[in-house]
């Protein structure tokens, strides 16, 4: 994948993200979560949103016997009937997480967010493979971006996509001063840096043991 398909790619989940209707999305199910109530309930839940429906369920997870042989339980609503039942939102929101109801809030007003879903060590693949710059702009886009596009797991990527030949003594390096720095310090003053390294770590061979 070269630099220009990878920003191809970005500008049409960018694109993609602000169309206004779920309906351009090819798959019925466009988000699915699973997990459990918290205490006393411990009830196993899923939420599913389709194109046009919110799901909810829950399987009562108990040893008492009268609950042995109880079916599970379900909550079926359009979007537009879900964006007005404030309950359904309490539940989803004690059961999976603030977030996770704001995202499926926003899917119901025809929000979809690609970026923000997408699984962190996809994003780091992808924007590895991006020029510096864009790099400095995807970084503001949000906390998560922003964290992302300074984690020493992108740099990483970025040194060993440019560099022909990591020495574990480079590897070492980087990993003390981050690498991003490692990245950006020139080769001088890490050959410098190195050359330190190595008389540190011969002064404290030639030690005597007592």
């Amino acid at each position: 994948m070269t630099p220009r398909d990878v920003r191809l790619f970005l500008v049409a989940i960018d694109t993609a993200s602000q169309r206004p209707k779920m309906a351009s999305l090819p798959r019925e199910e466009v988000f699915e979560k699973r997990g459990q109530a918290p205490a006393p309930s411990k009830d196993f839940c899923q939420l599913l949103v389709t194109r046009r429906e919110v799901i909810f369920r829950w399987w009562k997870i108990s040893l008492r016997n009268e609950f042995r042989e109880s079916r599970p339980g379900e909550i079926k609503e359009s979007q537009e009937d879900f964006l007005d039942d404030s309950s359904l939102h309490i539940q989803i929101a004690m059961v999976f997480g603030a977030k996770v109801l704001e995202h499926v809030l926003n899917l119901c007003r025809g929000n979809y967010d690609f970026l923000e879903w997408l699984p962190v060590p996809l994003l780091l693949y992808i924007i590895s493979f991006l020029e510096l710059e864009d790099i400095a702009r995807l970084s503001q886009v949000s906390r998560r971006f922003e964290m992302i596009c300074n984690s020493n797991a992108l740099w990483e990527n970025i040194v060993e996509n440019l560099c022909d030949t990591i020495t574990p003594e480079m590897k070492e390096l980087a990993q003390e001063m981050g690498w991003k720095q490692f990245f950006f310090t020139n080769r001088l003053q890490l050959q410098l840096q190195l050359r330190r390294r190595r008389q540190k770590q011969d002064a404290q061979n030639e030690k005597p043991t007592e």
